[in-house]
């Protein structure tokens, strides 16, 4: 190895030091806006009771250079659904360090430490509910080609929908509507959260059930709901968990459905990042696209590549 650049365990004390690289080393610009939020999201300890039985197992590190600059980092986690699988949620180098191993090097260091928390597999995939992206982006060339050259085999696509928030049509007229047939729909508040993760678990599983949860009550993050006459939930819509610009996730249940509840929801929620000061935002990890493109005129914008390994 280079012995310009050297190999140390991330610590708390080295956060600050971290966004700032991330800042300047994560290439597209709506990344490198959000980098605090990213890393303070992807290094969180805290927040799964109640829909994970075990906490948090976290690894991180960092590449120094002589004057103790940080000139790489990466962060990995186990996953809360298969606790032989390892997460690789963020790699970063600065750009005039790169082509030097430095990638290579942080990449050996996770991937050791992961195998040493009891993964058998190592994914460049995000580990809800605590991500970023939900892989690489594939306009992040490098990385793509260096996933590829570390012998990690792409598993599947996933794909973001951009919306537009300054041309969102208003809910009151659709709310009056639903009001009409007994469907009440407001925003959750903290005495909500039990209710709102024991409904997801139900219906959806644990990474939903933590992003509601971590939704309510964050800064710049909420969450919507509608109800039946008689209490039931039908659905959820909730955003800001991951990134203060992302969507996600939103549920409705059958009885639900073809009533416009579920554009109501996403909607208002959409309402409230423009009110945070955004002009679009990203709707994360996206299932039902036709949903979303019939009710907000999203469009299929960012397209991530995941990855597997077996170490």
């Amino acid at each position: 190895m280079d012995r310009e650049f050297w190999i140390a365990e991330l610590t708390d004390d080295d956060l600050p030091a971290v966004i700032a690289l991330c800042r300047s080393a994560l290439d597209l610009p709506e990344d490198a806006a959000e980098a605090a939020e990213i890393v303070s999201r992807l290094r969180e300890a805290t927040g799964t009771d109640g829909w994970s039985p075990t906490p948090r197992r976290l690894a991180g590190f960092l590449a120094m250079a002589p004057g103790n600059r940080v000139i790489g980092v990466v962060l990995g986690s186990v996953s809360h659904r298969d606790a032989s699988i390892g997460h690789i949620d963020l790699i970063a180098v600065d750009p005039a360090e790169r082509r030097r191993g430095v990638a290579r090097a942080l990449m050996a260091r996770i991937e050791g430490a992961l195998a040493g928390l009891g993964a058998g597999d190592v994914v460049l995939a995000g580990n809800a509910p605590y991500y970023a992206w939900p892989g690489i982006d594939v306009r992040y060339t490098p990385a793509v080609c260096a996933a590829m050259a570390l012998g990690f085999a792409q598993d599947q696509p996933a794909w973001n929908m951009t919306a537009d928030l300054r041309a969102l049509a208003p809910t009151e007229p659709d709310e009056k509507r639903l009001a009409g047939d007994g469907v009440t729909v407001r925003r959750a508040t903290t005495d909500d959260t039990a209710s709102l993760v024991a409904f997801a678990l139900a219906n959806w599983g644990t990474g939903w059930a933590g992003e509601i949860g971590h939704s309510i009550g964050r800064e710049r993050a909420g969450c919507h709901l509608a109800i039946e006459a008689d209490g039931t939930l039908l659905g959820f819509a909730a955003y800001g968990s991951s990134r203060p610009s992302w969507f996600g996730p939103m549920g409705t249940t059958v009885a639900a459905r073809g009533r416009g509840i579920g554009s109501v929801l996403l909607r208002r929620c959409l309402a409230d990042q423009r009110a945070n000061g955004h002009e679009t935002a990203q709707i994360g990890w996206v299932g039902p696209m036709p949903f979303y493109s019939t009710a907000v005129g999203a469009r299929v914008e960012r397209v991530f590549f995941l990855y597997r390994k077996q170490l």
